[in-house]
């Protein structure tokens, strides 16, 4: 007997009972139609992941189980099991799964470990399960488990598989970083192969605030072979016929599971499932979708990430600063791709410091791409600034003089924004973040910030991929070989007061993404350069903290990921 499992790899939105509940029910009917046995959906579908402090309201709670008894109802009409995520809630709350046939729970099975890192917080909303659950069709056991739990060697899945289960079903909601997909893929043929056991993942897709769920859902046969790979970033159902006696034959050719020692999870009964089965089902077509090099995930990870966060939050359009630099131009090539360019309107403000060919590589990069621009120059407003505040305190100069610029092309982006609902983008890269290199209500003002988690050495590196792509230079070749320059003073060049970018990154992500301390920090790198970088991104806390929400790429973004206290006393540059 060959059983037909589909695979919603769902764009939920948070909050939005009614919108998933919809979402939900039109993945059903599909897979209804194409006769499927079992359809999975990722952790949470309902609710939206991840919900946060909205865990805290009990309406939001009543609704949950409100839905969730609708999707109940509906199953009535349907011949198919399903299986979707969803809070379960007394007087705590939980991370569930539930399983409903017919009208029927069949089971609700609540998540085990409760991840506390990086972005995660779900110590602080849910209390975890202690029992695994079964449910059999005839002779066949399915175990059910949620994200965080098959990650752990000798945790619940090893337990499915110490009670005989044929087939694990895991919902996920995990967000992308780069390189997650390939370790996580490695982990989960691991897994399978080391249980003797299918192993069916369904990982949500789509953007949530900082964080962007890459989908990548897949199917492993108990040899730890990938038979089903959907793609990275883009929703949909994906269908597969599994034989789930391949289990048997695997465990009786290899006998792992007899030599694993018995784990202290509670196994609650097996639920049995009369099911009716799917007859005369059509061959299904192999499903085998490329996810690409790193920098093209990336790239995916920032376009939607932008789309969703726009489309979530009722934006159309957006606006920024077009200053002729590589920062901007990544942003205006991104935007341009992922919302379509008359929906992209970039803003010129030169200055007196401003390069002619900064504006004309400017105005080249907006004919390429087909987007609007508007020049504002902003030397009038600056005299004007200058002259009044001469009045009333000591000369204006230096950096208060490049602030000042900064800040009235701020200003300038978010009049822009106001007048027309733009949504205005910050063009900060994590370089520049990390050191405080960008000016506080200057640059940095913004709804969004699509690059502020890609340092300065991947902006370049991004830009050529685009470039690439596309056959010829799109993003023209003058902006990339341009030296960096905030041209606000004369003849001002980035690595007047930074090392080589290059040299910086790989400070900055040995410090930031591997903390790494001073003084091994120092065993390979100049001590006054690392002792210089530290301190920037030490006492710039308080700037990061300020900007604009952008898309998690790294293991260690600024923000969820790294907290850090802006008073602190641990001042190791200082000793």
């Amino acid at each position: 007997m060959k059983m037909r499992i589909s695979l919603a790899q769902m764009n939920a939105r948070v909050g939005d009972y009614d919108f998933n509940y919809n979402k939900i029910i039109d993945f059903i009917e599909k897979a209804v139609e194409n006769k499927s046995d079992i359809i999975l959906f990722p952790e949470l579908t309902l609710n939206g992941y991840p919900p946060e402090d909205l865990i805290l309201k009990t309406q939001f709670l009543r609704e949950s189980r409100e839905y969730t008894e609708k999707i109940i109802e509906y199953s009535k009409r349907k011949n198919i099991i399903i299986i979707f995520g969803a809070i379960d809630w007394d007087i705590e709350s939980y991370n569930s799964a539930f399983v409903v046939y017919k009208g029927r729970k069949i089971l609700d099975y609540r998540k085990m470990f409760l991840p506390n890192y990086s972005v995660f917080d779900e110590k602080r909303y849910f209390t975890n399960g202690n029992e695994v659950e079964i449910f059999q069709i005839d002779d066949v056991k399915l175990g059910v488990n949620i994200c965080e739990d098959i990650w752990v060697p000798n945790g619940p899945a090893l337990a499915l598989a110490q009670n005989g289960v044929n087939i694990i079903l895991n919902l996920s909601a995990s967000p992308y970083h780069k390189n997650k997909n390939i370790s996580k893929l490695e982990m989960l043929k691991t897994r399978a192969s080391e249980l003797s056991s299918w192993l069916i993942y369904t990982n949500l897709v789509g953007g949530q605030d900082e964080v962007v769920f890459d989908g990548g859902s897949v199917v492993i046969n108990p040899y730890g072979e990938v038979k089903l790979k959907a793609p990275l970033f883009e929703e949909g159902l994906y269908t597969l016929d599994i034989d789930p006696y391949e289990t048997t034959r695997a465990n009786l050719r290899e006998g792992k599971r007899k030599h694993y020692s018995y784990n202290n999870y509670n196994t609650n009964k097996i639920h049995k499932i009369d099911f009716e089965k799917n007859i005369k089902k059509d061959k299904l077509k192999k499903l085998d979708f490329n996810w690409g090099v790193e920098i093209e995930q990336t790239y995916n990870a920032i376009k939607h990430g932008l789309i969703d966060y726009m489309g979530k939050n009722n934006f159309s359009k957006v606006c920024f600063g077009l200053s002729g630099g590589i920062d901007s131009a990544l942003v205006a090539a991104i935007a341009s791709e992922a919302i379509g360019k008359e929906n992209v309107l970039g803003i010129l403000m030169p200055s007196m410091y401003s390069s002619k060919g900064s504006v004309d590589d400017s105005i080249k990069l907006a004919k390429n791409y087909g987007f609007k621009t508007v020049e504002v120059p902003i030397k009038e407003i600056f005299d004007s600034f200058k002259k009044d505040l001469n009045k009333k305190m000591d000369q204006v100069a230096g950096l208060t003089e490049e602030n000042i610029q900064a800040r009235i092309r701020g200003t300038i982006v978010m009049a822009y924004s106001n007048n027309y609902g733009y949504l205005a983008l910050a063009t900060s890269n994590k370089s520049e973040s990390a050191v405080g290199y960008s000016t506080l209500y200057g640059d940095m003002v913004g709804g969004f910030s699509p690059i502020k988690d890609l340092y300065k050495t991947e902006v370049y590196k991004m830009a050529n991929f685009i470039n690439e792509k596309e056959g010829y230079d799109i993003i023209p070749n003058e902006i990339i070989m341009k030296v960096p320059s905030a041209e606000l003073k004369p003849d001002q060049k980035d690595q007047d007061s930074l090392p080589e970018y290059e040299l910086l990154d790989k400070i900055l992500f040995s410090y930031i993404d591997r903390e790494m301390s001073f003084n091994e920090l120092t065993d390979e790198f100049n001590e006054e350069i690392v002792r210089d970088i530290i301190k920037k991104v030490d006492i710039n806390e308080f700037k990061r903290r300020q900007s604009a929400p952008g898309i998690k790429l790294t293991e260690r973004s600024f923000g969820k990921d790294r907290r850090m206290p802006i008073t602190n006393g641990f001042k190791i540059w200082e000793k």
